[in-house]
């Protein structure tokens, strides 16, 4: 991982209304945020057109990015199943967008990505988003909440890349 050229990771929080996406770019020593931001397809739109959106938006990044690895956030269970299923297509959408391109899927729980970045897996959006801003140098919190819960997931793999490094050469963290 030292003299590479550095990895691209794309973060996704997949969700019907809003799709939070984030991208960093990371090597041994370093992570740069490239792009963040949301998908928000029209609330008035039928759920198929909205699912579609999605996955057009995110292959979209795909194809302008070229990110190595896809970092999502593994499905929440709800206590409505018809919020689960519609969550779990939107995951869907991104999942078959990085498999149309051939990129490995990484998933994370919403408490290991805050962890990740703030060293509590209970911690505040808010906290997050300031931590984010810490770890890649922006001038402001990362929002919406949604884009800032994306760049967490692409941190959070970053940290596991640089953990099974560590492993690799038999240095103990």
């Amino acid at each position: 991982m030292h003299n590479q050229k550095p990895l691209v990771i794309l973060g996704i929080d997949p969700g019907t209304t809003i799709t939070g996406y984030g991208l960093i770019a990371f090597s041994a020593h370093s992570m740069r945020p490239i792009d963040y931001g949301c998908i928000k397809p029209p609330s008035k739109y039928p759920l198929h057109e909205r699912y579609l959106i999605i996955y057009e938006a995110l292959e979209q990044l795909i194809i302008l990015h070229r990110p190595d690895a896809i970092a999502i956030e593994t499905q929440f269970v709800y206590k409505n199943a018809q919020s689960a299923l519609k969550l779990g297509i939107a995951k869907g959408m991104a999942i078959l967008a990085a498999g149309k391109n051939k990129l490995p899927i990484h998933e994370y729980a919403p408490k290991e990505a805050k962890l990740a970045v703030s060293g509590k897996g209970s911690a505040s959006k808010q906290h997050v988003q300031r931590m984010i801003q810490l770890l890649l140098g922006l001038s402001t919190p990362p929002t919406p909440e949604d884009a800032a819960d994306a760049l967490s997931l692409a941190i959070c793999h970053a940290n596991h890349l640089k953990f099974q490094e560590k492993l690799r050469q038999g240095v103990h963290p």
